[in-house]
């Protein structure tokens, strides 16, 4: 392959895992039938509200012809991942540090499950996203705290299980409160899965499931990763009003979860494509952990083992990777693990790479038209050179972004509407 071929083969991989996990191909057939009396009440959160929500307006009030009288709800999604509604709200709220406009969203969406009733059905669509899209602080935490205290985390390098576990222990919505406070009206939840294995507890800090973690859990949390959260956290954290309903409760009696869409089926879809365009796929995981430069040092070396064997093959992995920040700059764990990959490879030849966020945004400032990744070619380094670019300085300073952006290499789809997490290809030409 030319690098023009390689890179346009990387695209149509990255595009067809998308393609696989949004709501236009995924949530149709899940969506439940609408209740025979009551209401619907929709209520969406993550990178793919907007989407999912512009999907089942559609299908109930078109192909169902279901009363718009009876249908209520909001959505709540990234800045710039809104979609245009005809009858119920959407809101557009702060990633991943949340904000005021994801406060009163979350608000509205507590009041609505709050007014449920038994003849009504609350249908939750959830996706990644949703644990800082709807924020609703515990007594007592008011939202900077809870800004000050996610902004920590994202830089301690605690993994989004860990995240979520002290998120929904300082939240009225998260940790199978919204399913609690919906009773007695049954609450179906179609989730699009953003984490490692699939969890339903971690996905969207698991609003409408029970939470087996603990208050002691998230204290511990903090503590291995040496962040001194504010006062009002601290307390929370210590207040056993605050601990999260737990297996066996019956706040979910009425309650349903279905999985639609994971990385796994992404995968799926790009394994496909490589083998017709005659490229072996080596999937070597859809839920992979760890620190992004570490897993990019050993998948370079496990592309230059099949670069040895003569082999043509593309390595896929998903999962989602973290950065421990040191330096000052900007990116996030694709654009890093790019870097990273670079540096280990070191210009072997025929072989390209591209690592990017299904979302269509990687780390960044929070804003819609950040980057979701990089491309990774044989001349990266050479071209770095040529431009007075040291790759080893810009890792050192976690400042991946600006490494790439000016040799055009940045991964820039924009938002995608919807989010089954990182996306690694690495394509060994023979």
């Amino acid at each position: 392959m030319t690098d023009v071929s390689a890179r346009a083969f990387l695209d149509r991989l990255f595009t067809a895992a998308v393609a696989a996990a949004h709501p236009a191909t995924c949530l149709p057939p899940a969506l439940p039938p609408p209740p025979a009396r009551g209401r619907l009440i929709l209520l969406a959160a993550g990178k793919a509200a907007g989407s999912m929500l512009e999907v089942a307006e559609k299908h109930y009030l078109d192909e169902l012809g279901f009363d718009p009288e009876r249908l209520a709800g909001i959505g709540v999604a990234r800045h710039g991942y809104g979609r245009p509604t005809r009858q119920l709200e959407m809101v557009e709220a702060g990633h991943p540090v949340p904000d005021a406009a994801g406060l009163a969203g979350a608000q509205k969406a507590l009041d609505l499950a709050a007014s449920a009733t038994a003849d009504d059905l609350v249908l939750v669509l959830l996706s990644g996203g949703a644990s800082a899209n709807w924020i609703a602080p515990a007594l007592g935490v008011e939202l900077d705290d809870k800004r000050a205290l996610t902004r920590a985390l994202l830089r301690s390098g605690a993994n989004i299980t860990e995240i979520n576990t002290v998120r929904k222990h300082l939240s009225r919505i998260k940790g199978g409160r919204l399913a609690a406070l919906a009773q007695p009206a049954k609450v179906v939840t179609l989730s699009i899965s953003d984490v490692p294995g699939d969890d339903p507890a971690v996905i969207g800090s698991g609003p409408t499931v029970p939470d087996p973690t603990t208050l002691a859990e998230a204290r511990d949390v903090l503590a291995r990763y040496r962040i001194d959260p504010p006062p009002s956290i601290a307390v929370a954290l210590r207040d056993p009003a605050n601990e999260s309903p737990k297996p066996g409760d019956a706040a979910f009696a009425n309650s349903e979860y279905i999985l639609i869409a994971r990385p796994a089926d992404s995968f799926v879809a790009a394994e496909k494509l490589a083998r017709e365009a005659g490229v072996e796929p080596v999937l070597l995981g859809d839920n992979l952990e760890g620190e992004a430069r570490e897993v990019a040092a050993a998948q370079a070396a496990k592309a230059q083992e099949l670069k040895a064997a003569g082999k043509k093959a593309v390595l896929l992995s998903g999962g989602e990777l973290t950065v421990t920040m040191r330096g000052q700059g900007r990116g996030g764990p694709n654009q890093e693990y790019a870097l990273a990959l670079a540096v280990a490879l070191a210009g072997a030849p025929g072989i390209y790479a591209v690592a990017g966020d299904t979302d269509g945004t990687d780390g960044g400032g929070g804003d819609a038209s950040d980057p979701a990744g990089a491309y990774v070619l044989p001349d990266t380094l050479a071209r770095a050179k040529a431009a007075g670019l040291d790759p080893a300085a810009f890792l050192a300073n976690n400042d991946s972004t600006s490494f790439f952006e000016p040799l055009g290499d940045l991964l820039n789809p924009g938002p995608t509407c919807t989010n089954v997490n990182d996306f690694r290809a690495v394509l060994v030409d023979e």
